[in-house]
């Protein structure tokens, strides 16, 4: 388990196709496209067994290298990354996991990419009523170590309904709840990188049980599962 190393070759890989984004190019050498897509899928399977030690997860996702340019100024066929994202299972357990591998972009995220409305506003009256809980959690010393500052997309001002003046409005205008970290090539490659992953997926369980509980209750704490 988390014996699966990411290789030099496949990072190589990605470079020379970043370089040669076109199809004749990737057709010419699919065969070395398909062994290294190899690596990062039993690498992002290895992720998840580690993942399973301690929580339920669903399903793993691993992102085509395929570019969907219909609605796109950009009009490279292929992605010059690898990618998967990671599903927690049944209704009680929310937050999801993402790795994504790129040479000189790598990075791994956790929390909330595209809450729905319902579960966007849900968060943001809890953050209205009282932000104390979520700021210890995010803030907690050992979490921050590993995953930073909150990041996510933002209203300017206010969302509607909601006052600008608040006290939390900083959290409040958030479209998006993640957290990011960032690795270098030599991280990504090393030996230790899966097992870093995972720890670091573990490290941010607090913040998930935390976001679980509000989206799984109304208000006033009452469940919304019965």
């Amino acid at each position: 388990m988390l014996n699966t190393v990411i290789t030099d070759k496949t990072f190589q890989f990605l470079k020379k196709l970043a370089k040669n984004n076109n199809r004749d190019w990737f057709e010419k050498n699919k065969k070395e496209f398909k062994i290294r897509e190899a690596n990062a899928k039993q690498f992002f399977s290895d992720i998840m067994e580690g993942l399973k030690e301690t929580d339920d997860i669903e399903k793993m996702k691993m992102f085509r290298i395929y570019r969907d340019v219909r609605f796109s100024n950009d009009k490279t066929p292929y992605k010059a990354h690898l990618s998967a994202s990671f599903a927690r299972a049944g209704a009680k357990l929310r937050g999801g996991y993402y790795v994504h591998l790129k040479p000189g972009e790598s990075f791994i995220a956790a929390g909330f990419w595209e809450p729905n409305k319902e579960d966007l506003l849900r968060i943001r009256k809890e953050l209205e009523l009282d932000a104390a809980t979520f700021r210890k959690v995010i803030n907690e010393k050992s979490f921050k170590k590993v995953w930073g500052d909150l990041v996510g997309d933002e209203v300017k001002t206010a969302p509607k309904g909601f006052d600008r003046e608040h006290p939390d409005i900083d959290l409040i205008k958030k479209k998006q709840y993640i957290f990011v970290r960032k690795f270098d090539d030599k991280e990504v490659l090393s030996n230790e990188f899966g097992r870093t992953v995972v720890d670091s997926f573990v490290a941010v369980r607090p913040y998930f049980d935390l976001m679980s509980d509000i989206l799984t209750t109304d208000l006033n704490g009452v469940s919304l599962l019965d």
